[in-house]
Parts: C-alpha cells; sequence; structure tokens
C-alpha cells in the first residue's frame, strides 16, 4: 500500500506555490467524488458551517481516496477531541477556525502532534496510519500534518503577527464574511476597510515566511486576490454552484401561465 507520506500539499503550502481549491458544503460522499473527479488541488470539507459529523467526514474522504485532490478538513471549532478525531480518521490537512491570539494558535498546533511536540492522543489501528501499515507513523506524522489557521474577527488580526510566527502554523486563511462581521461591515465583504483589512493580513502572513489563504466563490473577487499574491484561494462552493445551475434551468423552462 503507498504511503500517505511526504503529504504533498503540505510541502506546496511551505513553498507557498499557487494552489486553487474548492469548498464543500453539502455533506455528501457523491458530490465529493464527483468533485475530486476535477482535479482541484484541494477540497475543503466543512465541519464549522456544514452538517457534516465524524462518520460522514469518513464516508467523503472515501470517496476522494483515488482523487489528486488533497482534503481538508475544517473542525467546527479549536477542539482538541474533535481536531483527534479528524486526524485518526485520515486527515492530513486542517484549516482551524476562529484563531484570535497566539495561545489559541499554539494549542491548534498542539492538538495536531503526537508528545513531546503536542498533546494528540495515540491510537493503535485507526485509517491515518492506514491500519497500522504505514512505516514508522509514530515518528513521521508530526512532520506531515499540514496546520492551516483561520482569522476572522478584529482581535486575530491584531495578534496576526504572534499568530503568524507559531511554530507548526503552516499558513494563514482568511475568512472574508466573518472578518466583515467582525470589523463592522456584516454582509459586506466588500467595503473598503475589509478589503485593506484583506490585505494587512496577507502582507504581515507572508512577511513571516507563511502562505496565506481565501475563500472567493465570486470569479472577480478570486482574480483580484490571486493578483494580490495569496497562495491558497478556493474559488467557489459545492451548494453555491448547486444552486446557481438549479435556479437557471428552472429559468431556462418556466410553467405557462
Amino acid at each position: 500500500m503507498t504511503s500517505p507520506f511526504p503529504n504533498r500539499f503540505r510541502q506546496r503550502i511551505l513553498a507557498r506555490e499557487r494552489v486553487i481549491g474548492f469548498w464543500m458544503c453539502m455533506s455528501s460522499h457523491i458530490t465529493a467524488e464527483l468533485a475530486g473527479l476535477a482535479e482541484f488541488d484541494w477540497l475543503l470539507l466543512d465541519g464549522e458551517h456544514s452538517p457534516n459529523e465524524v462518520p460522514m467526514f469518513l464516508q467523503q474522504l472515501q470517496a476522494l481516496q483515488g482523487s489528486g485532490s488533497a482534503p481538508v478538513g475544517r473542525p467546527t471549532w479549536n477542539d482538541p477531541v474533535e481536531i483527534k478525531r479528524l486526524l485518526d480518521i485520515g486527515f492530513y490537512n486542517l484549516l482551524i477556525p476562529f484563531i484570535e491570539s497566539e495561545d489559541d494558535a499554539r494549542r491548534a498546533v498542539a492538538a495536531t502532534r503526537y508528545p513531546p511536540q503536542g498533546m494528540r492522543g495515540v491510537a493503535g489501528l485507526q485509517r491515518s496510519n492506514r491500519y497500522g501499515t504505514v512505516p514508522d507513523y509514530l515518528n513521521t506524522v508530526n512532520d506531515n500534518i499540514c496546520v492551516l489557521l483561520q482569522i476572522e474577527s478584529r482581535p486575530g488580526v491584531e495578534a496576526v503577527d504572534q499568530i503568524a510566527a507559531v511554530e507548526g502554523v503552516d499558513g494563514v486563511f482568511i475568512g472574508p464574511s466573518d472578518l466583515a462581521a467582525g470589523l463592522g461591515h456584516l454582509g459586506n465583504p466588500g467595503h473598503p476597510e475589509v478589503q485593506a483589512t484583506i490585505r494587512h493580513l496577507y502582507e504581515r502572513v507572508s512577511a513571516a515566511g507563511k502562505a496565506v489563504g481565501i475563500l472567493a466563490p465570486v470569479e472577480a473577487d478570486a482574480r483580484r486576490y490571486i493578483d494580490m499574491g495569496i497562495h491558497f484561494v478556493a474559488v467557489g462552493t459545492d451548494l453555491g454552484i448547486f444552486k446557481q445551475a438549479t435556479f437557471a434551468l428552472r429559468e431556462a423552462f418556466p410553467t405557462p401561465k
């Protein structure tokens, strides 16, 4: 059986390569399998704002087994127990939401690492170690977990330098909608203050030598952020595309009055 290491996605994030992603909200192994055929560089499987639970995540990971897209899991919170469970079922890349301080960042990294580097609990046979078939798994996995932390509030913006400096943080992700809300511009991520803050975060995280990411389901926004230099960009969502296509199809075949 092929080893999951080295984690090529983490290598690309550390090299700050441009990697294009897609956001999975529909909690379906069928749509995950279909998206995997499109060969995006990465697919975000969302647990924060989608009704995903661990068994559903597991089905989606299994559906992506033959895909070249790297699965990235987003837990509901910076919770070491939830993070441990996602790691054990086979996520090697995590996007952890609502990081507001250096301490938050350190706790997030520690949750992904076995001792002495962290506090991850040790299981025997699990999907992450391919049920005990990955050679020297315990001594190699710490260096193959990609940790991406999400800044989406004013305290997070103020602590960006400290967050980005934490060892084991591979990249910082900007949550534009929550950031807009936190800055007093709910529903308006295009507000000049929000856009200026996104640029500020990009500049500070880049100065620390770390990758920067963002979600941009509107094409013009995605191209603007790519032109800015942002490294990992999710350019659409499964739910958004399904809604758009479904409504367009219905409008193409209206019921006669």
